[in-house]
């Protein structure tokens, strides 16, 4: 049964298969232009799954994506989506300083901008880095005009994670208008666990993921912040021999069973746009305490 009361936010980080954080030490960026490219295909497939669906989302889109596919970005937006930034070539925030980071979102905001005529008013940081480590990065976001952000996960995780911050939408910055919406997660043997999509809805058994946003949406009465990546729903991509076990394991497990789980979750789910979401949210989020 369709959650009709709250409306969740529903994203797509769109970036290409080799631009994965668990592949960045074996695949080199200026290697990327010779590299089978298929993020097309894949986000021309979601399209027409959430048209299926009839649901809105938000693409999260590295800038060097959209140079190289400026009809796609238009097709996003034609369609009603929202198109927002995911920075220009997946460095991860707390990987630079201010000034480099100030660069990256121009940068990208002109591409994604110039492709389609479109104000871009979000962004996600590549990988949620957005963490303790980057107290500036909310600062360098407002001042360049957004008006919101989904870049925290609110876990400890190997690769990402700030686990101290609230787990719903909050003002990072006192007195500014935008928000930050974490990633979504639930509450386990009194325990945060991450439940906000990714590897986490594709690895696990559909079941966790119907019943953590049952627990935000029923008993927390807060929209889930879902995500996923266009790879995900494509088996048939190159296999990166080189990179660990662990980071095959967790790239390629269940590649196959990704587009039935998502159209489960469209279904079974009340989902919009991440931009809606945070005009909703701003109403009730808190400050973050200095």
């Amino acid at each position: 049964m369709a959650e009709h009361r709250i409306v969740n936010g529903l994203s797509v980080d769109v970036e290409d298969w080799f631009q994965v954080g668990a592949f960045e030490q074996v695949i080199d960026r200026k290697d990327w232009d010779g590299l089978a490219l298929r993020v097309e295909d894949n986000v021309a497939r979601i399209l027409d799954l959430f048209a299926e669906a009839g649901v809105k989302a938000t693409f999260f889109t590295l800038g060097w994506v959209a140079e190289r596919n400026g009809p796609l970005m238009r097709r996003i937006v034609d369609a009603g989506h929202e198109l927002a930034s995911h920075g220009y070539d997946h460095a991860r925030v707390f990987t630079l300083d201010r000034r480099r980071f100030a660069n990256d979102i121009l940068h990208t905001r002109k591409i994604l901008e110039d492709a389609t005529g479109t104000p871009i008013t979000g962004y996600r940081a590549p990988s949620f880095s957005i963490d303790a480590r980057t107290p500036w990065a909310h600062a360098e976001l407002i001042e360049q005009g957004y008006t919101y952000s989904s870049s925290v996960a609110p876990v400890v995780h190997d690769h990402y994670g700030w686990r101290d911050a609230p787990r719903f939408a909050f003002r990072p910055v006192a007195d500014a208008e935008l928000i930050e919406i974490p990633v979504t997660t639930a509450i386990l043997g009194g325990r945060r666990v991450g439940a906000g999509g990714g590897g986490f809805f594709r690895v696990l058994p559909y079941g966790f993921s119907r019943w953590a946003i049952q627990q935000v949406n029923r008993r927390e009465r807060r929209p889930a912040i879902f995500y996923f990546h266009p790879w995900e729903i494509d088996p048939d991509q190159p296999r990166v021999a080189d990179a660990s076990v662990k980071s095959r394991l967790r790239h390629y497990t269940n590649l196959r069973r990704m587009t039935p789980k998502l159209r489960d979750l469209l279904r079974d789910f009340a989902w919009g746009r991440m931009d809606e979401i945070a005009r909703r949210e701003a109403q009730g989020a808190i400050a973050l305490a200095a």
